[in-house]
């Protein structure tokens, strides 16, 4: 007997459905996986048997091969199982094959036939009512980001039993209202009122944030470069709908969204240590998954200690500062990501910090200096709109009780800046 199950993989940011196809034949017990699976999907055989006999439900001593169509598409990760298991039961008549029609299902198995979490949901969602399937079962840790999706039915699904129960009618499970997205104000971990001085480099900022400029901050050690970079999300204007849903579908390919927030509402910010690898940084792998340039879409991608990254590293950051969008391209295709960040990036003006520091003398010497400073290509600075000098804090503003201008009232400047852009 021959079934058919909905399910769903990852194409770079987009979902791609695939047919778990599962077929009862003779010969000796065993189970055969085709399709183009990776490791993760071929132990899901192991997996699926011991989570279908410790819900109670009978698993079959035959020969079964199971196809994950279309086999061009590469099929990874754990998210195969339940339909695989859903698959083997509607083959063996456990279950009544109408009521696999119109649904998409989604997760991986524990030994005891429990769901856990797997990365893509929101993406898989979207494909799903774009195909016209209704019905989507997935985790019920992950039901509330399927939710954001509108005019599909997301059954949030704890274990294979409470999945095998409502499909046979014994028990149903009710299904999530979609989610309503309540935009609320970012919150902000470092408000401008906070920090002492600087008060032209807050400006340099604001205009920064205002035209979506890349910003380069030059100066010795404390004197607030990092704390003002981490400051910026804070007087960005709010993320919209689209936007939002645009940086969720991203951290939910990335596996990077956390447990109990289903959609990103504040501008991310991304720190990458100066270690990180060319790929780390735009993306990669020998399946492609998005880098912290990616991540940082819509946001802030903060590089501290420019000079100290690879050069390698660097000038990979050309073109995405240019396209807004970063190509990846394997044997197997290109894949394309967003790359829509301001680029803010901070340095010492030379090994030690302290070049025209007027209280702490330099030790370097002139050529040492230069060829601290030429580690930066000259295409890449000029890729950087705005370069300020930020000098260290005189020891009576940091003592000072007096508060600056508060990050609020610094956004509602640019989010009117940038409305008259629009306008124009």
């Amino acid at each position: 007997m021959l079934s058919r199950v909905q399910s769903c993989a990852i194409w770079g940011l987009e979902g791609v459905l695939v047919n778990v196809e599962v077929d009862m034949g003779q010969g000796l017990p065993g189970i055969t996986i085709v399709g183009l699976p990776d490791a993760a999907v071929q132990e899901s055989r192991e997996r699926v048997q011991a989570a279908i006999r410790n819900s109670g439900l009978v698993f079959p001593r035959r020969r079964m091969i199971i196809n994950l169509a279309p086999a061009s598409v590469r099929k990874e990760g754990p998210a195969y199982d339940l339909p695989i298991a859903v698959g083997i039961l509607a083959a063996t008549g456990q279950l009544p094959l109408p009521a696999l029609d119109g649904a998409l299902i989604i997760g991986e198995l524990s030994l005891d036939g429990s769901l856990r979490h797997v990365r893509g949901v929101l993406p898989m969602a979207a494909v799903a009512r774009q195909a016209g399937l209704r019905r989507v079962f997935v985790p019920a840790c992950d039901a509330p980001e399927a939710a954001l999706i509108p005019d599909v039915e997301v059954y949030p699904v704890h274990s294979l039993q409470a999945l095998y129960e409502h499909m046979t009618g014994s028990s149903l499970l009710q299904p999530l209202k979609t989610a309503q997205v309540d935009m609320l104000p970012a919150q902000v971990p470092t408000d401008y009122q906070d920090i002492k001085g600087q008060e032209h480099v807050k400006r340099a900022l604001e205009v920064a944030a205002a035209g979506a400029h890349n910003v380069l901050m030059i100066g010795p050690p404390g004197a607030g470069k990092t704390l003002l970079a981490r400051s910026l999300p804070g007087i960005l204007p709010p993320l919209s709908i689209d936007e939002a849903l645009d940086v969720t579908r991203i951290y939910s390919v990335a596996d990077q969204l956390p447990a109990d927030v289903p959609l990103v509402n504040i501008r991310p910010f991304r720190a990458p240590h100066h270690t990180i690898s060319h790929a780390g940084l735009v993306g990669g792998g020998n399946w492609p998954h998005p880098g912290e340039i990616s991540l940082a879409h819509r946001g802030v991608l903060f590089l501290d200690e420019l000079p100290e990254f690879g050069v390698r590293t660097l000038e990979v950051l050309r073109q995405p500062l240019e396209d807004k969008v970063v190509t990846i391209s394997r044997a197997q295709g290109s894949l394309t990501f967003p790359a829509n960040f301001m680029l803010v990036a901070a340095m010492n003006p030379c090994p030690c910090g302290y070049y025209g520091d007027p209280v702490h003398a330099c030790t370097c010497s002139s050529s040492t200096v230069t060829r601290y400073q030429k580690r930066i290509s000259g295409p890449l600075l000029d890729r950087i709109d705005i370069h300020i000098e930020v000098p260290r804090v005189e020891y009576e503003k940091l003592s000072s009780d007096r508060l600056g201008e508060s990050s609020q009232a610094v956004r509602e400047r640019v989010t009117r800046a940038r409305q008259i852009q629009r306008e124009r």
